[in-house]
């Protein structure tokens, strides 16, 4: 039976993965066992997913990113070349620290850039925009702009993409889509059409 997924000839998928329709895995990329991939995600080369990572629908994975156990990445969450995942506060070489993993949230839309490291146990949330470089220590509220090490936050952006700019009355459009959000009590929303 022919895959639903292309896999790169140099690719390594171990057994008792479950990778969707149209996902493609590029070179030297290897998925470890008991991982979940949904449908049309995409692997550049040297990507490495460890056992039981989860990543939803349309999730794109660039080059040299290495996504570690306890991560979990909902639908169309984009990963930038050469970021990094941790999945323990304190490791050291001698002291097996396996059964304390711990667990990392990426939330729909969200972005995260190129050589950002992400320390484990936080939650991201939808469409926040971690700029390339930022290494992320707490959690990420939803549409947020974080940049720097230690990542703070700068701002907000739109769903596509865009830093957003709020008005006196907590208003802001996006210059590509037009939609329009709003800014409460230091919380975004999008308006309803």
């Amino acid at each position: 039976m022919e895959n639903p997924y292309f896999a790169h000839e140099t690719a390594v998928i171990d057994d008792g993965c479950i990778i969707g329709k149209g996902t493609r895995v590029w070179h030297f990329t290897h998925i470890m066992q008991g991982c979940e991939i949904g449908e049309n995600c995409n692997f550049g080369q040297n990507v490495v997913v460890s056992p039981g990572v989860k990543l939803g629908d349309n999730v794109k994975v660039q080059n040299n990113v290495s996504i570690y156990t306890g991560v979990i990445c909902e639908e169309d969450v984009f990963l930038g070349p050469s970021m990094v995942f941790t999945n323990v506060t304190n490791p050291r070489s001698a002291v097996v620290r396996r059964e304390q993993y711990e667990q990392t949230l990426v939330r729909k839309g969200a972005s995260i850039g190129a050589n950002a490291t992400i320390i484990c146990g936080h939650e991201i949330g939808q469409f926040a925009f971690i700029g390339a470089g930022a290494v992320v220590t707490k959690d990420v509220p939803p549409y947020a702009l974080i940049i720097g090490n230690p990542g703070k936050q700068v701002g907000w952006m739109s769903e596509f993409g865009h830093r957003l700019n709020f008005d006196a009355d907590g208003i802001a459009i996006c210059p590509e889509s037009n939609e329009r959000y709003q800014l409460q009590n230091r919380i975004v929303t999008k308006l309803p059409e």
